[in-house]
C-alpha cells in the first residue's frame, strides 16, 4: 500500500442482526481519520461480505456483530477470504463480544478484537498499524 492511497475498510452487519448504529458511528470515526469506508448495511450474508470485499479491493473487512454469532460467521469469513485468496486482508470485529471467546477468534484468524466500549482511538490505531499488505 503506498503511503498517498488511503486504507480502504469494508464494514459490513452479517445475518440477521439489525443494530447498526455502532457500525455506522464506527465507520464515521474511521473517516475522520482519513480511512475511505464501505458499509454493506444490514443483513449481510457472509458470501456477500466476502465477494464485496474482493471486489472492491478493500485493506480490512471490519465485521459489526451484536447477535453473539461471532464464531461461526468469523470463521466463514476466515474461510472464504482464505479460499479466494484474499486473507491478506486484514480482518477485524467488533460488538458484543465476551472476553472469553478473544482467543478463539484470533485462532481463526480475525487479528482485530475491539468489544462493545473500545476507544475510536485505539481501533484506528490498530488499523492504521495493521492494514498494509506485505
Amino acid at each position: 500500500m503506498t503511503p498517498e492511497r488511503k486504507i480502504r475498510v469494508l464494514l459490513a452487519k452479517p445475518g440477521l442482526d439489525g443494530h447498526d448504529r455502532g457500525a455506522k458511528v464506527v465507520a464515521h470515526a474511521l473517516k475522520d481519520a482519513g480511512m475511505e469506508v464501505i458499509y454493506t448495511g444490514l443483513h449481510q450474508t457472509v458470501q456477500s461480505i466476502a465477494e464485496q470485499a474482493i471486489q472492491e479491493d478493500v485493506d480490512v473487512v471490519g465485521l459489526s456483530i451484536m447477535s453473539g454469532a461471532h464464531l461461526p460467521i468469523c470463521r466463514k469469513l476466515v474461510g472464504l477470504l482464505k479460499e479466494k485468496g484474499a486473507d491478506d486482508m486484514l480482518t477485524v470485529v467488533g460488538g458484543v463480544i465476551p472476553n472469553r471467546d478473544v482467543p478463539v477468534l484470533q485462532e481463526i484468524g480475525v487479528r482485530g478484537v475491539f468489544p462493545g466500549g473500545t476507544s475510536f482511538e485505539e481501533i484506528v490505531g490498530f488499523i492504521r498499524e495493521n492494514a498494509s499488505r506485505n
